[in-house]
């Protein structure tokens, strides 16, 4: 119920609504859908051990837009990194106008860490936290984009490694961020 509350308002424009969530991609393929006979193996032959890229990111409510940040671990100091990127895009800045931020985050350890928690305490003034329990992705709408991104964007590829893997996620981040973008017509054509 709070979350449509703020859903409501984020669309009235008195807030901006932040979905907040981390997750990982591999260098070895996801198999996202694939066509094989009955019985077959799916397995797909990839060199070397997989490794991994985290993402730690933030998806705006209204505008669509992602915002991600890459790193070989998911710590509290990668959370703090990303609260900083925040600061640059919605914290307070002298002649620029801004609205309070609400983020939605689960109460994972990364995020409620004493590193984390002084990060939050020390952005009180313009953010806002709205913790949702551990493990309910229905209640965090970057869940869904965190499968776009791997089903979609990184399914079917074999990676040689973490750096080509995490300019594939830029890239997809990117892409998705154009997709979703509104664009109005600056001159809408009408057929006669």
């Amino acid at each position: 119920m709070r979350l449509q509350l703020r859903e409501q308002q984020a669309e009235a424009g008195d807030i901006v609504l932040l979905y907040g969530d981390e997750s990982a991609a591999l260098t070895h393929p996801y198999l996202a859908r694939a066509w094989a006979k009955s019985g077959a193996d799916l397995r797909v032959p990839a060199p070397g051990q997989a490794k991994k890229v985290a993402m730690l990111g933030s998806l705006n409510h209204l505008t669509r837009e992602l915002i991600v940040p890459t790193s070989s671990t998911k710590h509290s100091s990668d959370f703090v990194a990303h609260l900083k990127q925040l600061d640059a895009l919605y914290g307070p800045m002298p002649g620029r106008a801004t609205k309070p931020v609400v983020l939605i985050e689960d109460n994972g350890p990364i995020h409620v860490s004493k590193l984390s928690r002084a990060a939050l305490a020390a952005r009180a003034h313009w953010l806002t936290v709205e913790w949702v329990p551990n493990y309910t992705p229905e209640l965090n709408d970057i869940e869904v984009v965190w499968h776009d991104l791997k089903a979609y964007n990184l399914a079917h590829q074999t990676f040689t490694g973490v750096t080509e893997l995490d300019g594939a996620i830029h890239k997809a981040v990117a892409d998705l961020n154009r997709e979703r973008a509104v664009v109005p017509l600056a001159k809408p054509r009408i057929s006669a």
